[in-house]
């Protein structure tokens, strides 16, 4: 089956480590803690979720190497596979920086666990905003495809769209970035409102907009067919 973005050991030791250090983790997070965990933190810093150990210490890493595994294989299900090498190394950046982020919150979450004085509340929203600011700058790069990026009706209906879609779309996520930076700066109580506030507005306006631009071009097309006439 052709593979438009082939392997190699220059794009893939970077997270093959992340995986190994991550299993090796795994052994050593489920062989020292509690047999009851916390398994999430609230905006605060708050465990609010408890569970068994084996699920703090080896679900992560199962779900991080489904995603490795799931990066490698999409190019080759594809439909509109040629287009991967047009964004190649964008979608390694993205492969590879959705890897780390998964292993620097297992890394952090594990240690807090272990009774490490870790502020979770202070890293946890700055690593998805330097997530979402990484993302922000390569998603205009994205070139139109079935499986990554903003895929809407419209935006993989045209490639006006889609291009237009990505463009807004990296903006958004750069400010979503630095607002999920900053929001532990201001009132504890506001926290929760603006994170939900950026999220939606991060989902809901790429999907909105793509619509938008495609109705406008639907109708400056229908203008000159009659115009034609």
């Amino acid at each position: 089956m052709y593979n438009p973005i082939k392997p190699t050991l220059k794009t893939e030791i970077i997270p093959f480590l992340l995986l190994i250090f991550t299993f090796a983790l795994s052994f050593y997070f489920y062989n020292n803690f509690p047999e009851t965990v916390p398994v999430h933190w609230n905006l605060k810093g708050e465990a609010d979720n408890f569970g068994p150990r084996w699920v703090a210490a080896i679900l992560m890493p199962m779900v991080i190497l489904f995603l490795y595994i799931m990066f490698l294989v999409l190019p080759l299900l594809d439909p509109r596979k040629k287009r991967y090498k047009q964004f190649t190394k964008t979608y390694h950046v993205i492969k590879i920086s959705l890897v780390f982020f998964m292993f620097i919150v297992y890394l952090i979450s594990g240690f807090k666990i272990l009774g490490y004085n870790i502020p979770i509340e202070v890293w946890m929203p700055s690593m998805v905003g330097i997530l979402f600011m990484v993302l922000g700058n390569y998603m205009s790069k994205i070139k139109n495809n079935w499986f990554v990026g903003i895929r809407t009706p419209w935006t993989l209906s045209s490639e006006e769209v889609w291009n237009k879609t990505h463009r807004l779309a990296g903006k958004i996520f750069v400010i979503g970035g630095l607002v999920m930076i900053s929001i532990q700066f201001i009132s504890a109580s506001l926290q929760m409102t603006v994170f939900f506030i950026m999220i939606a507005t991060m989902v809901l306006v790429p999907i909105v907009y793509s619509y938008l631009i495609y109705l406008k071009n639907e109708n400056e097309k229908h203008k000159n067919n009659q115009q034609s006439k």
